[in-house]
């Protein structure tokens, strides 16, 4: 199992959520909003990094899943302007469903 977390713009949240429902066979996605930054070219250290709003996707999926997963993400999220957002893919060690007790594929 894997954890995909994307951060990407807030303005490209819907799309990117429409093309996810319309994968088969995903459990489903957590969403926040956050604050952050991100480094920029030509930004002095002098200067004050900027407070973005930005959207954090959090799902956890099949290792057969995830490739589909980041191009779905990818395609929808980008606009070719900087700030577009990242991927992560981690491993996911345990998932236990807290009512049901199962664990691993069965709890997704």
């Amino acid at each position: 199992m894997k954890e995909i977390k994307a951060i990407i713009r807030t303005d490209v949240l819907e799309k990117v959520l429409r093309a996810l429902r319309a994968m088969k066979n995903l459990p489903g996605c957590t969403v926040s909003h956050v604050h952050g930054y991100h480094k920029s070219v030509g930004t002095s250290l002098d200067s004050e990094p900027e407070n973005e709003e930005m959207t954090k996707l959090e799902l956890v999926i099949k290792d057969t899943d995830v490739k589909r997963v980041i191009d779905e993400i990818a395609a929808n999220a980008r606009t070719g302007g900087p700030g577009d957002g990242k991927i992560f893919v981690l491993d996911c060690a345990e998932i236990v469903s807290i009512r049901t007790g199962q664990r691993g594929d069965a709890a997704v």
